[in-house]
């Protein structure tokens, strides 16, 4: 169970995204990790993730024309 405290130690590190190392890249990949154990999350996640692929994909697109 090293997801819920990473996923907590993630979310707590982008909320100082001032800071040159932490960023707000951070708060996703936290509440990633909490989503595998916490099931309100999983759908959010799952949509935002599904979200942040097609946003890839137009960018790919646009790319390659």
């Amino acid at each position: 169970m090293i997801r819920i405290p990473a996923g907590l130690a993630l979310i707590i590190g982008g909320v100082f995204s001032f800071l040159p190392i932490l960023g707000v890249w951070m708060l996703p990949l936290g509440l990633m990790l909490l989503a595998a154990d916490v099931p309100p999350l999983r759908r959010p996640m799952a949509r935002f993730a599904t979200w942040c692929l097609g946003l890839l994909e137009r960018f790919r697109r646009r790319r390659s024309d």
